[in-house]
């Protein structure tokens, strides 16, 4: 589908997951929406999963796909490494394109609407013109973009005073797809004061000689951002079902802000 189907009152959302199932991140964000539909906190339900790993390839995505089948949610795999060895390991820009496609074909049974991406590690150019697809990204709206340690690198670099999660429509432009819904914190104040006066003037370039989880401040960034995606994927999706979040016209108005929803419910520092 190219665009969100109108729900019927009551009805519940009808879901598609994606991802690669590789660690906790993507385990637990697949909890939460699941223990979410099962306290009726989102009324939505999970049509398919889909994983681009097949059983043997990684432990976590064998635990991973165990979940989705003792949930009995309908599992959908086709191994994208496997898939590049049999088209003669061509370049994978060669072939995002035919391995999407061949994903389609697979899902062809299935109707959703909306899909979410959660630690899919695949660029999708063909699927997010076909799915409106929804992807967490770990900064506000007009941050910085890229993985999570160069977003890290470069609210340090900046000196930001605060920071947040995001969710935005999947597009072929990496992270910068209408953004739908966020939420903020603070950088600053007494939980980091300690850990901007240790850096003190250094640069990047000298702070990056040691591992990342070597620097109090990269940690606490990223912690709270972590805590914060899973709530805020939960909220999002149920803005979504209850229609204050209109997919179909994302970007053309001011994204949800759902801080004052998730802050009450994080644990007290």
């Amino acid at each position: 589908m190219t665009s969100a189907e109108t729900q019927k009152p009551g009805a519940p959302l009808k879901l598609g997951w994606f991802s690669t199932g590789r660690g906790e991140g993507s385990r637990g964000l697949l909890v939460a929406a699941l223990d979410a539909i099962d306290s009726g906190a989102l009324n939505g339900q999970i049509e398919f999963v889909f994983v681009n790993r097949e059983r043997g390839q990684h432990k976590g995505t064998d635990s991973y796909m165990d979940l989705v089948e003792e949930r009995g949610i309908p599992l959908v795999v086709l191994s994208s490494q496997r898939f590049r060895t049999d088209n003669g390991r061509a370049p994978w820009s060669e072939l995002r394109g035919k391995f999407d496609e061949a994903v389609l074909e697979m899902l062809e049974p299935y109707s959703v609407d909306v899909s979410v991406t959660a630690g899919y590690m695949l660029i999708a150019p063909v699927l997010c013109q076909h799915f409106i697809m929804v992807n967490l990204h770990p900064a506000l709206p007009g941050g910085p973009i890229g993985m999570i340690d160069q977003v890290i690198w470069e609210l340090i670099r900046s000196r930001a005073n605060e920071s947040g999660v995001m969710i935005h429509v999947a597009t072929e432009a990496l992270d910068l797809g209408p953004v739908v819904a966020y939420c903020r914190f603070s950088l600053s104040g007494q939980n980091y004061a300690d850990a901007w006066s240790e850096i003190g003037e250094r640069t990047i370039e000298e702070l990056r000689t040691a591992p990342d989880d070597d620097l109090p401040l990269f940690k606490a960034i990223r912690a709270a951002g972590v805590e914060r995606e899973r709530p805020l994927l939960v909220a999002t999706l149920a803005a979504i079902g209850d229609g204050r979040i209109d997919l179909n016209s994302a970007g053309q108005g001011d994204a949800l802000d759902l801080s004052a929803e998730i802050e009450p419910g994080l644990t007290p520092k």
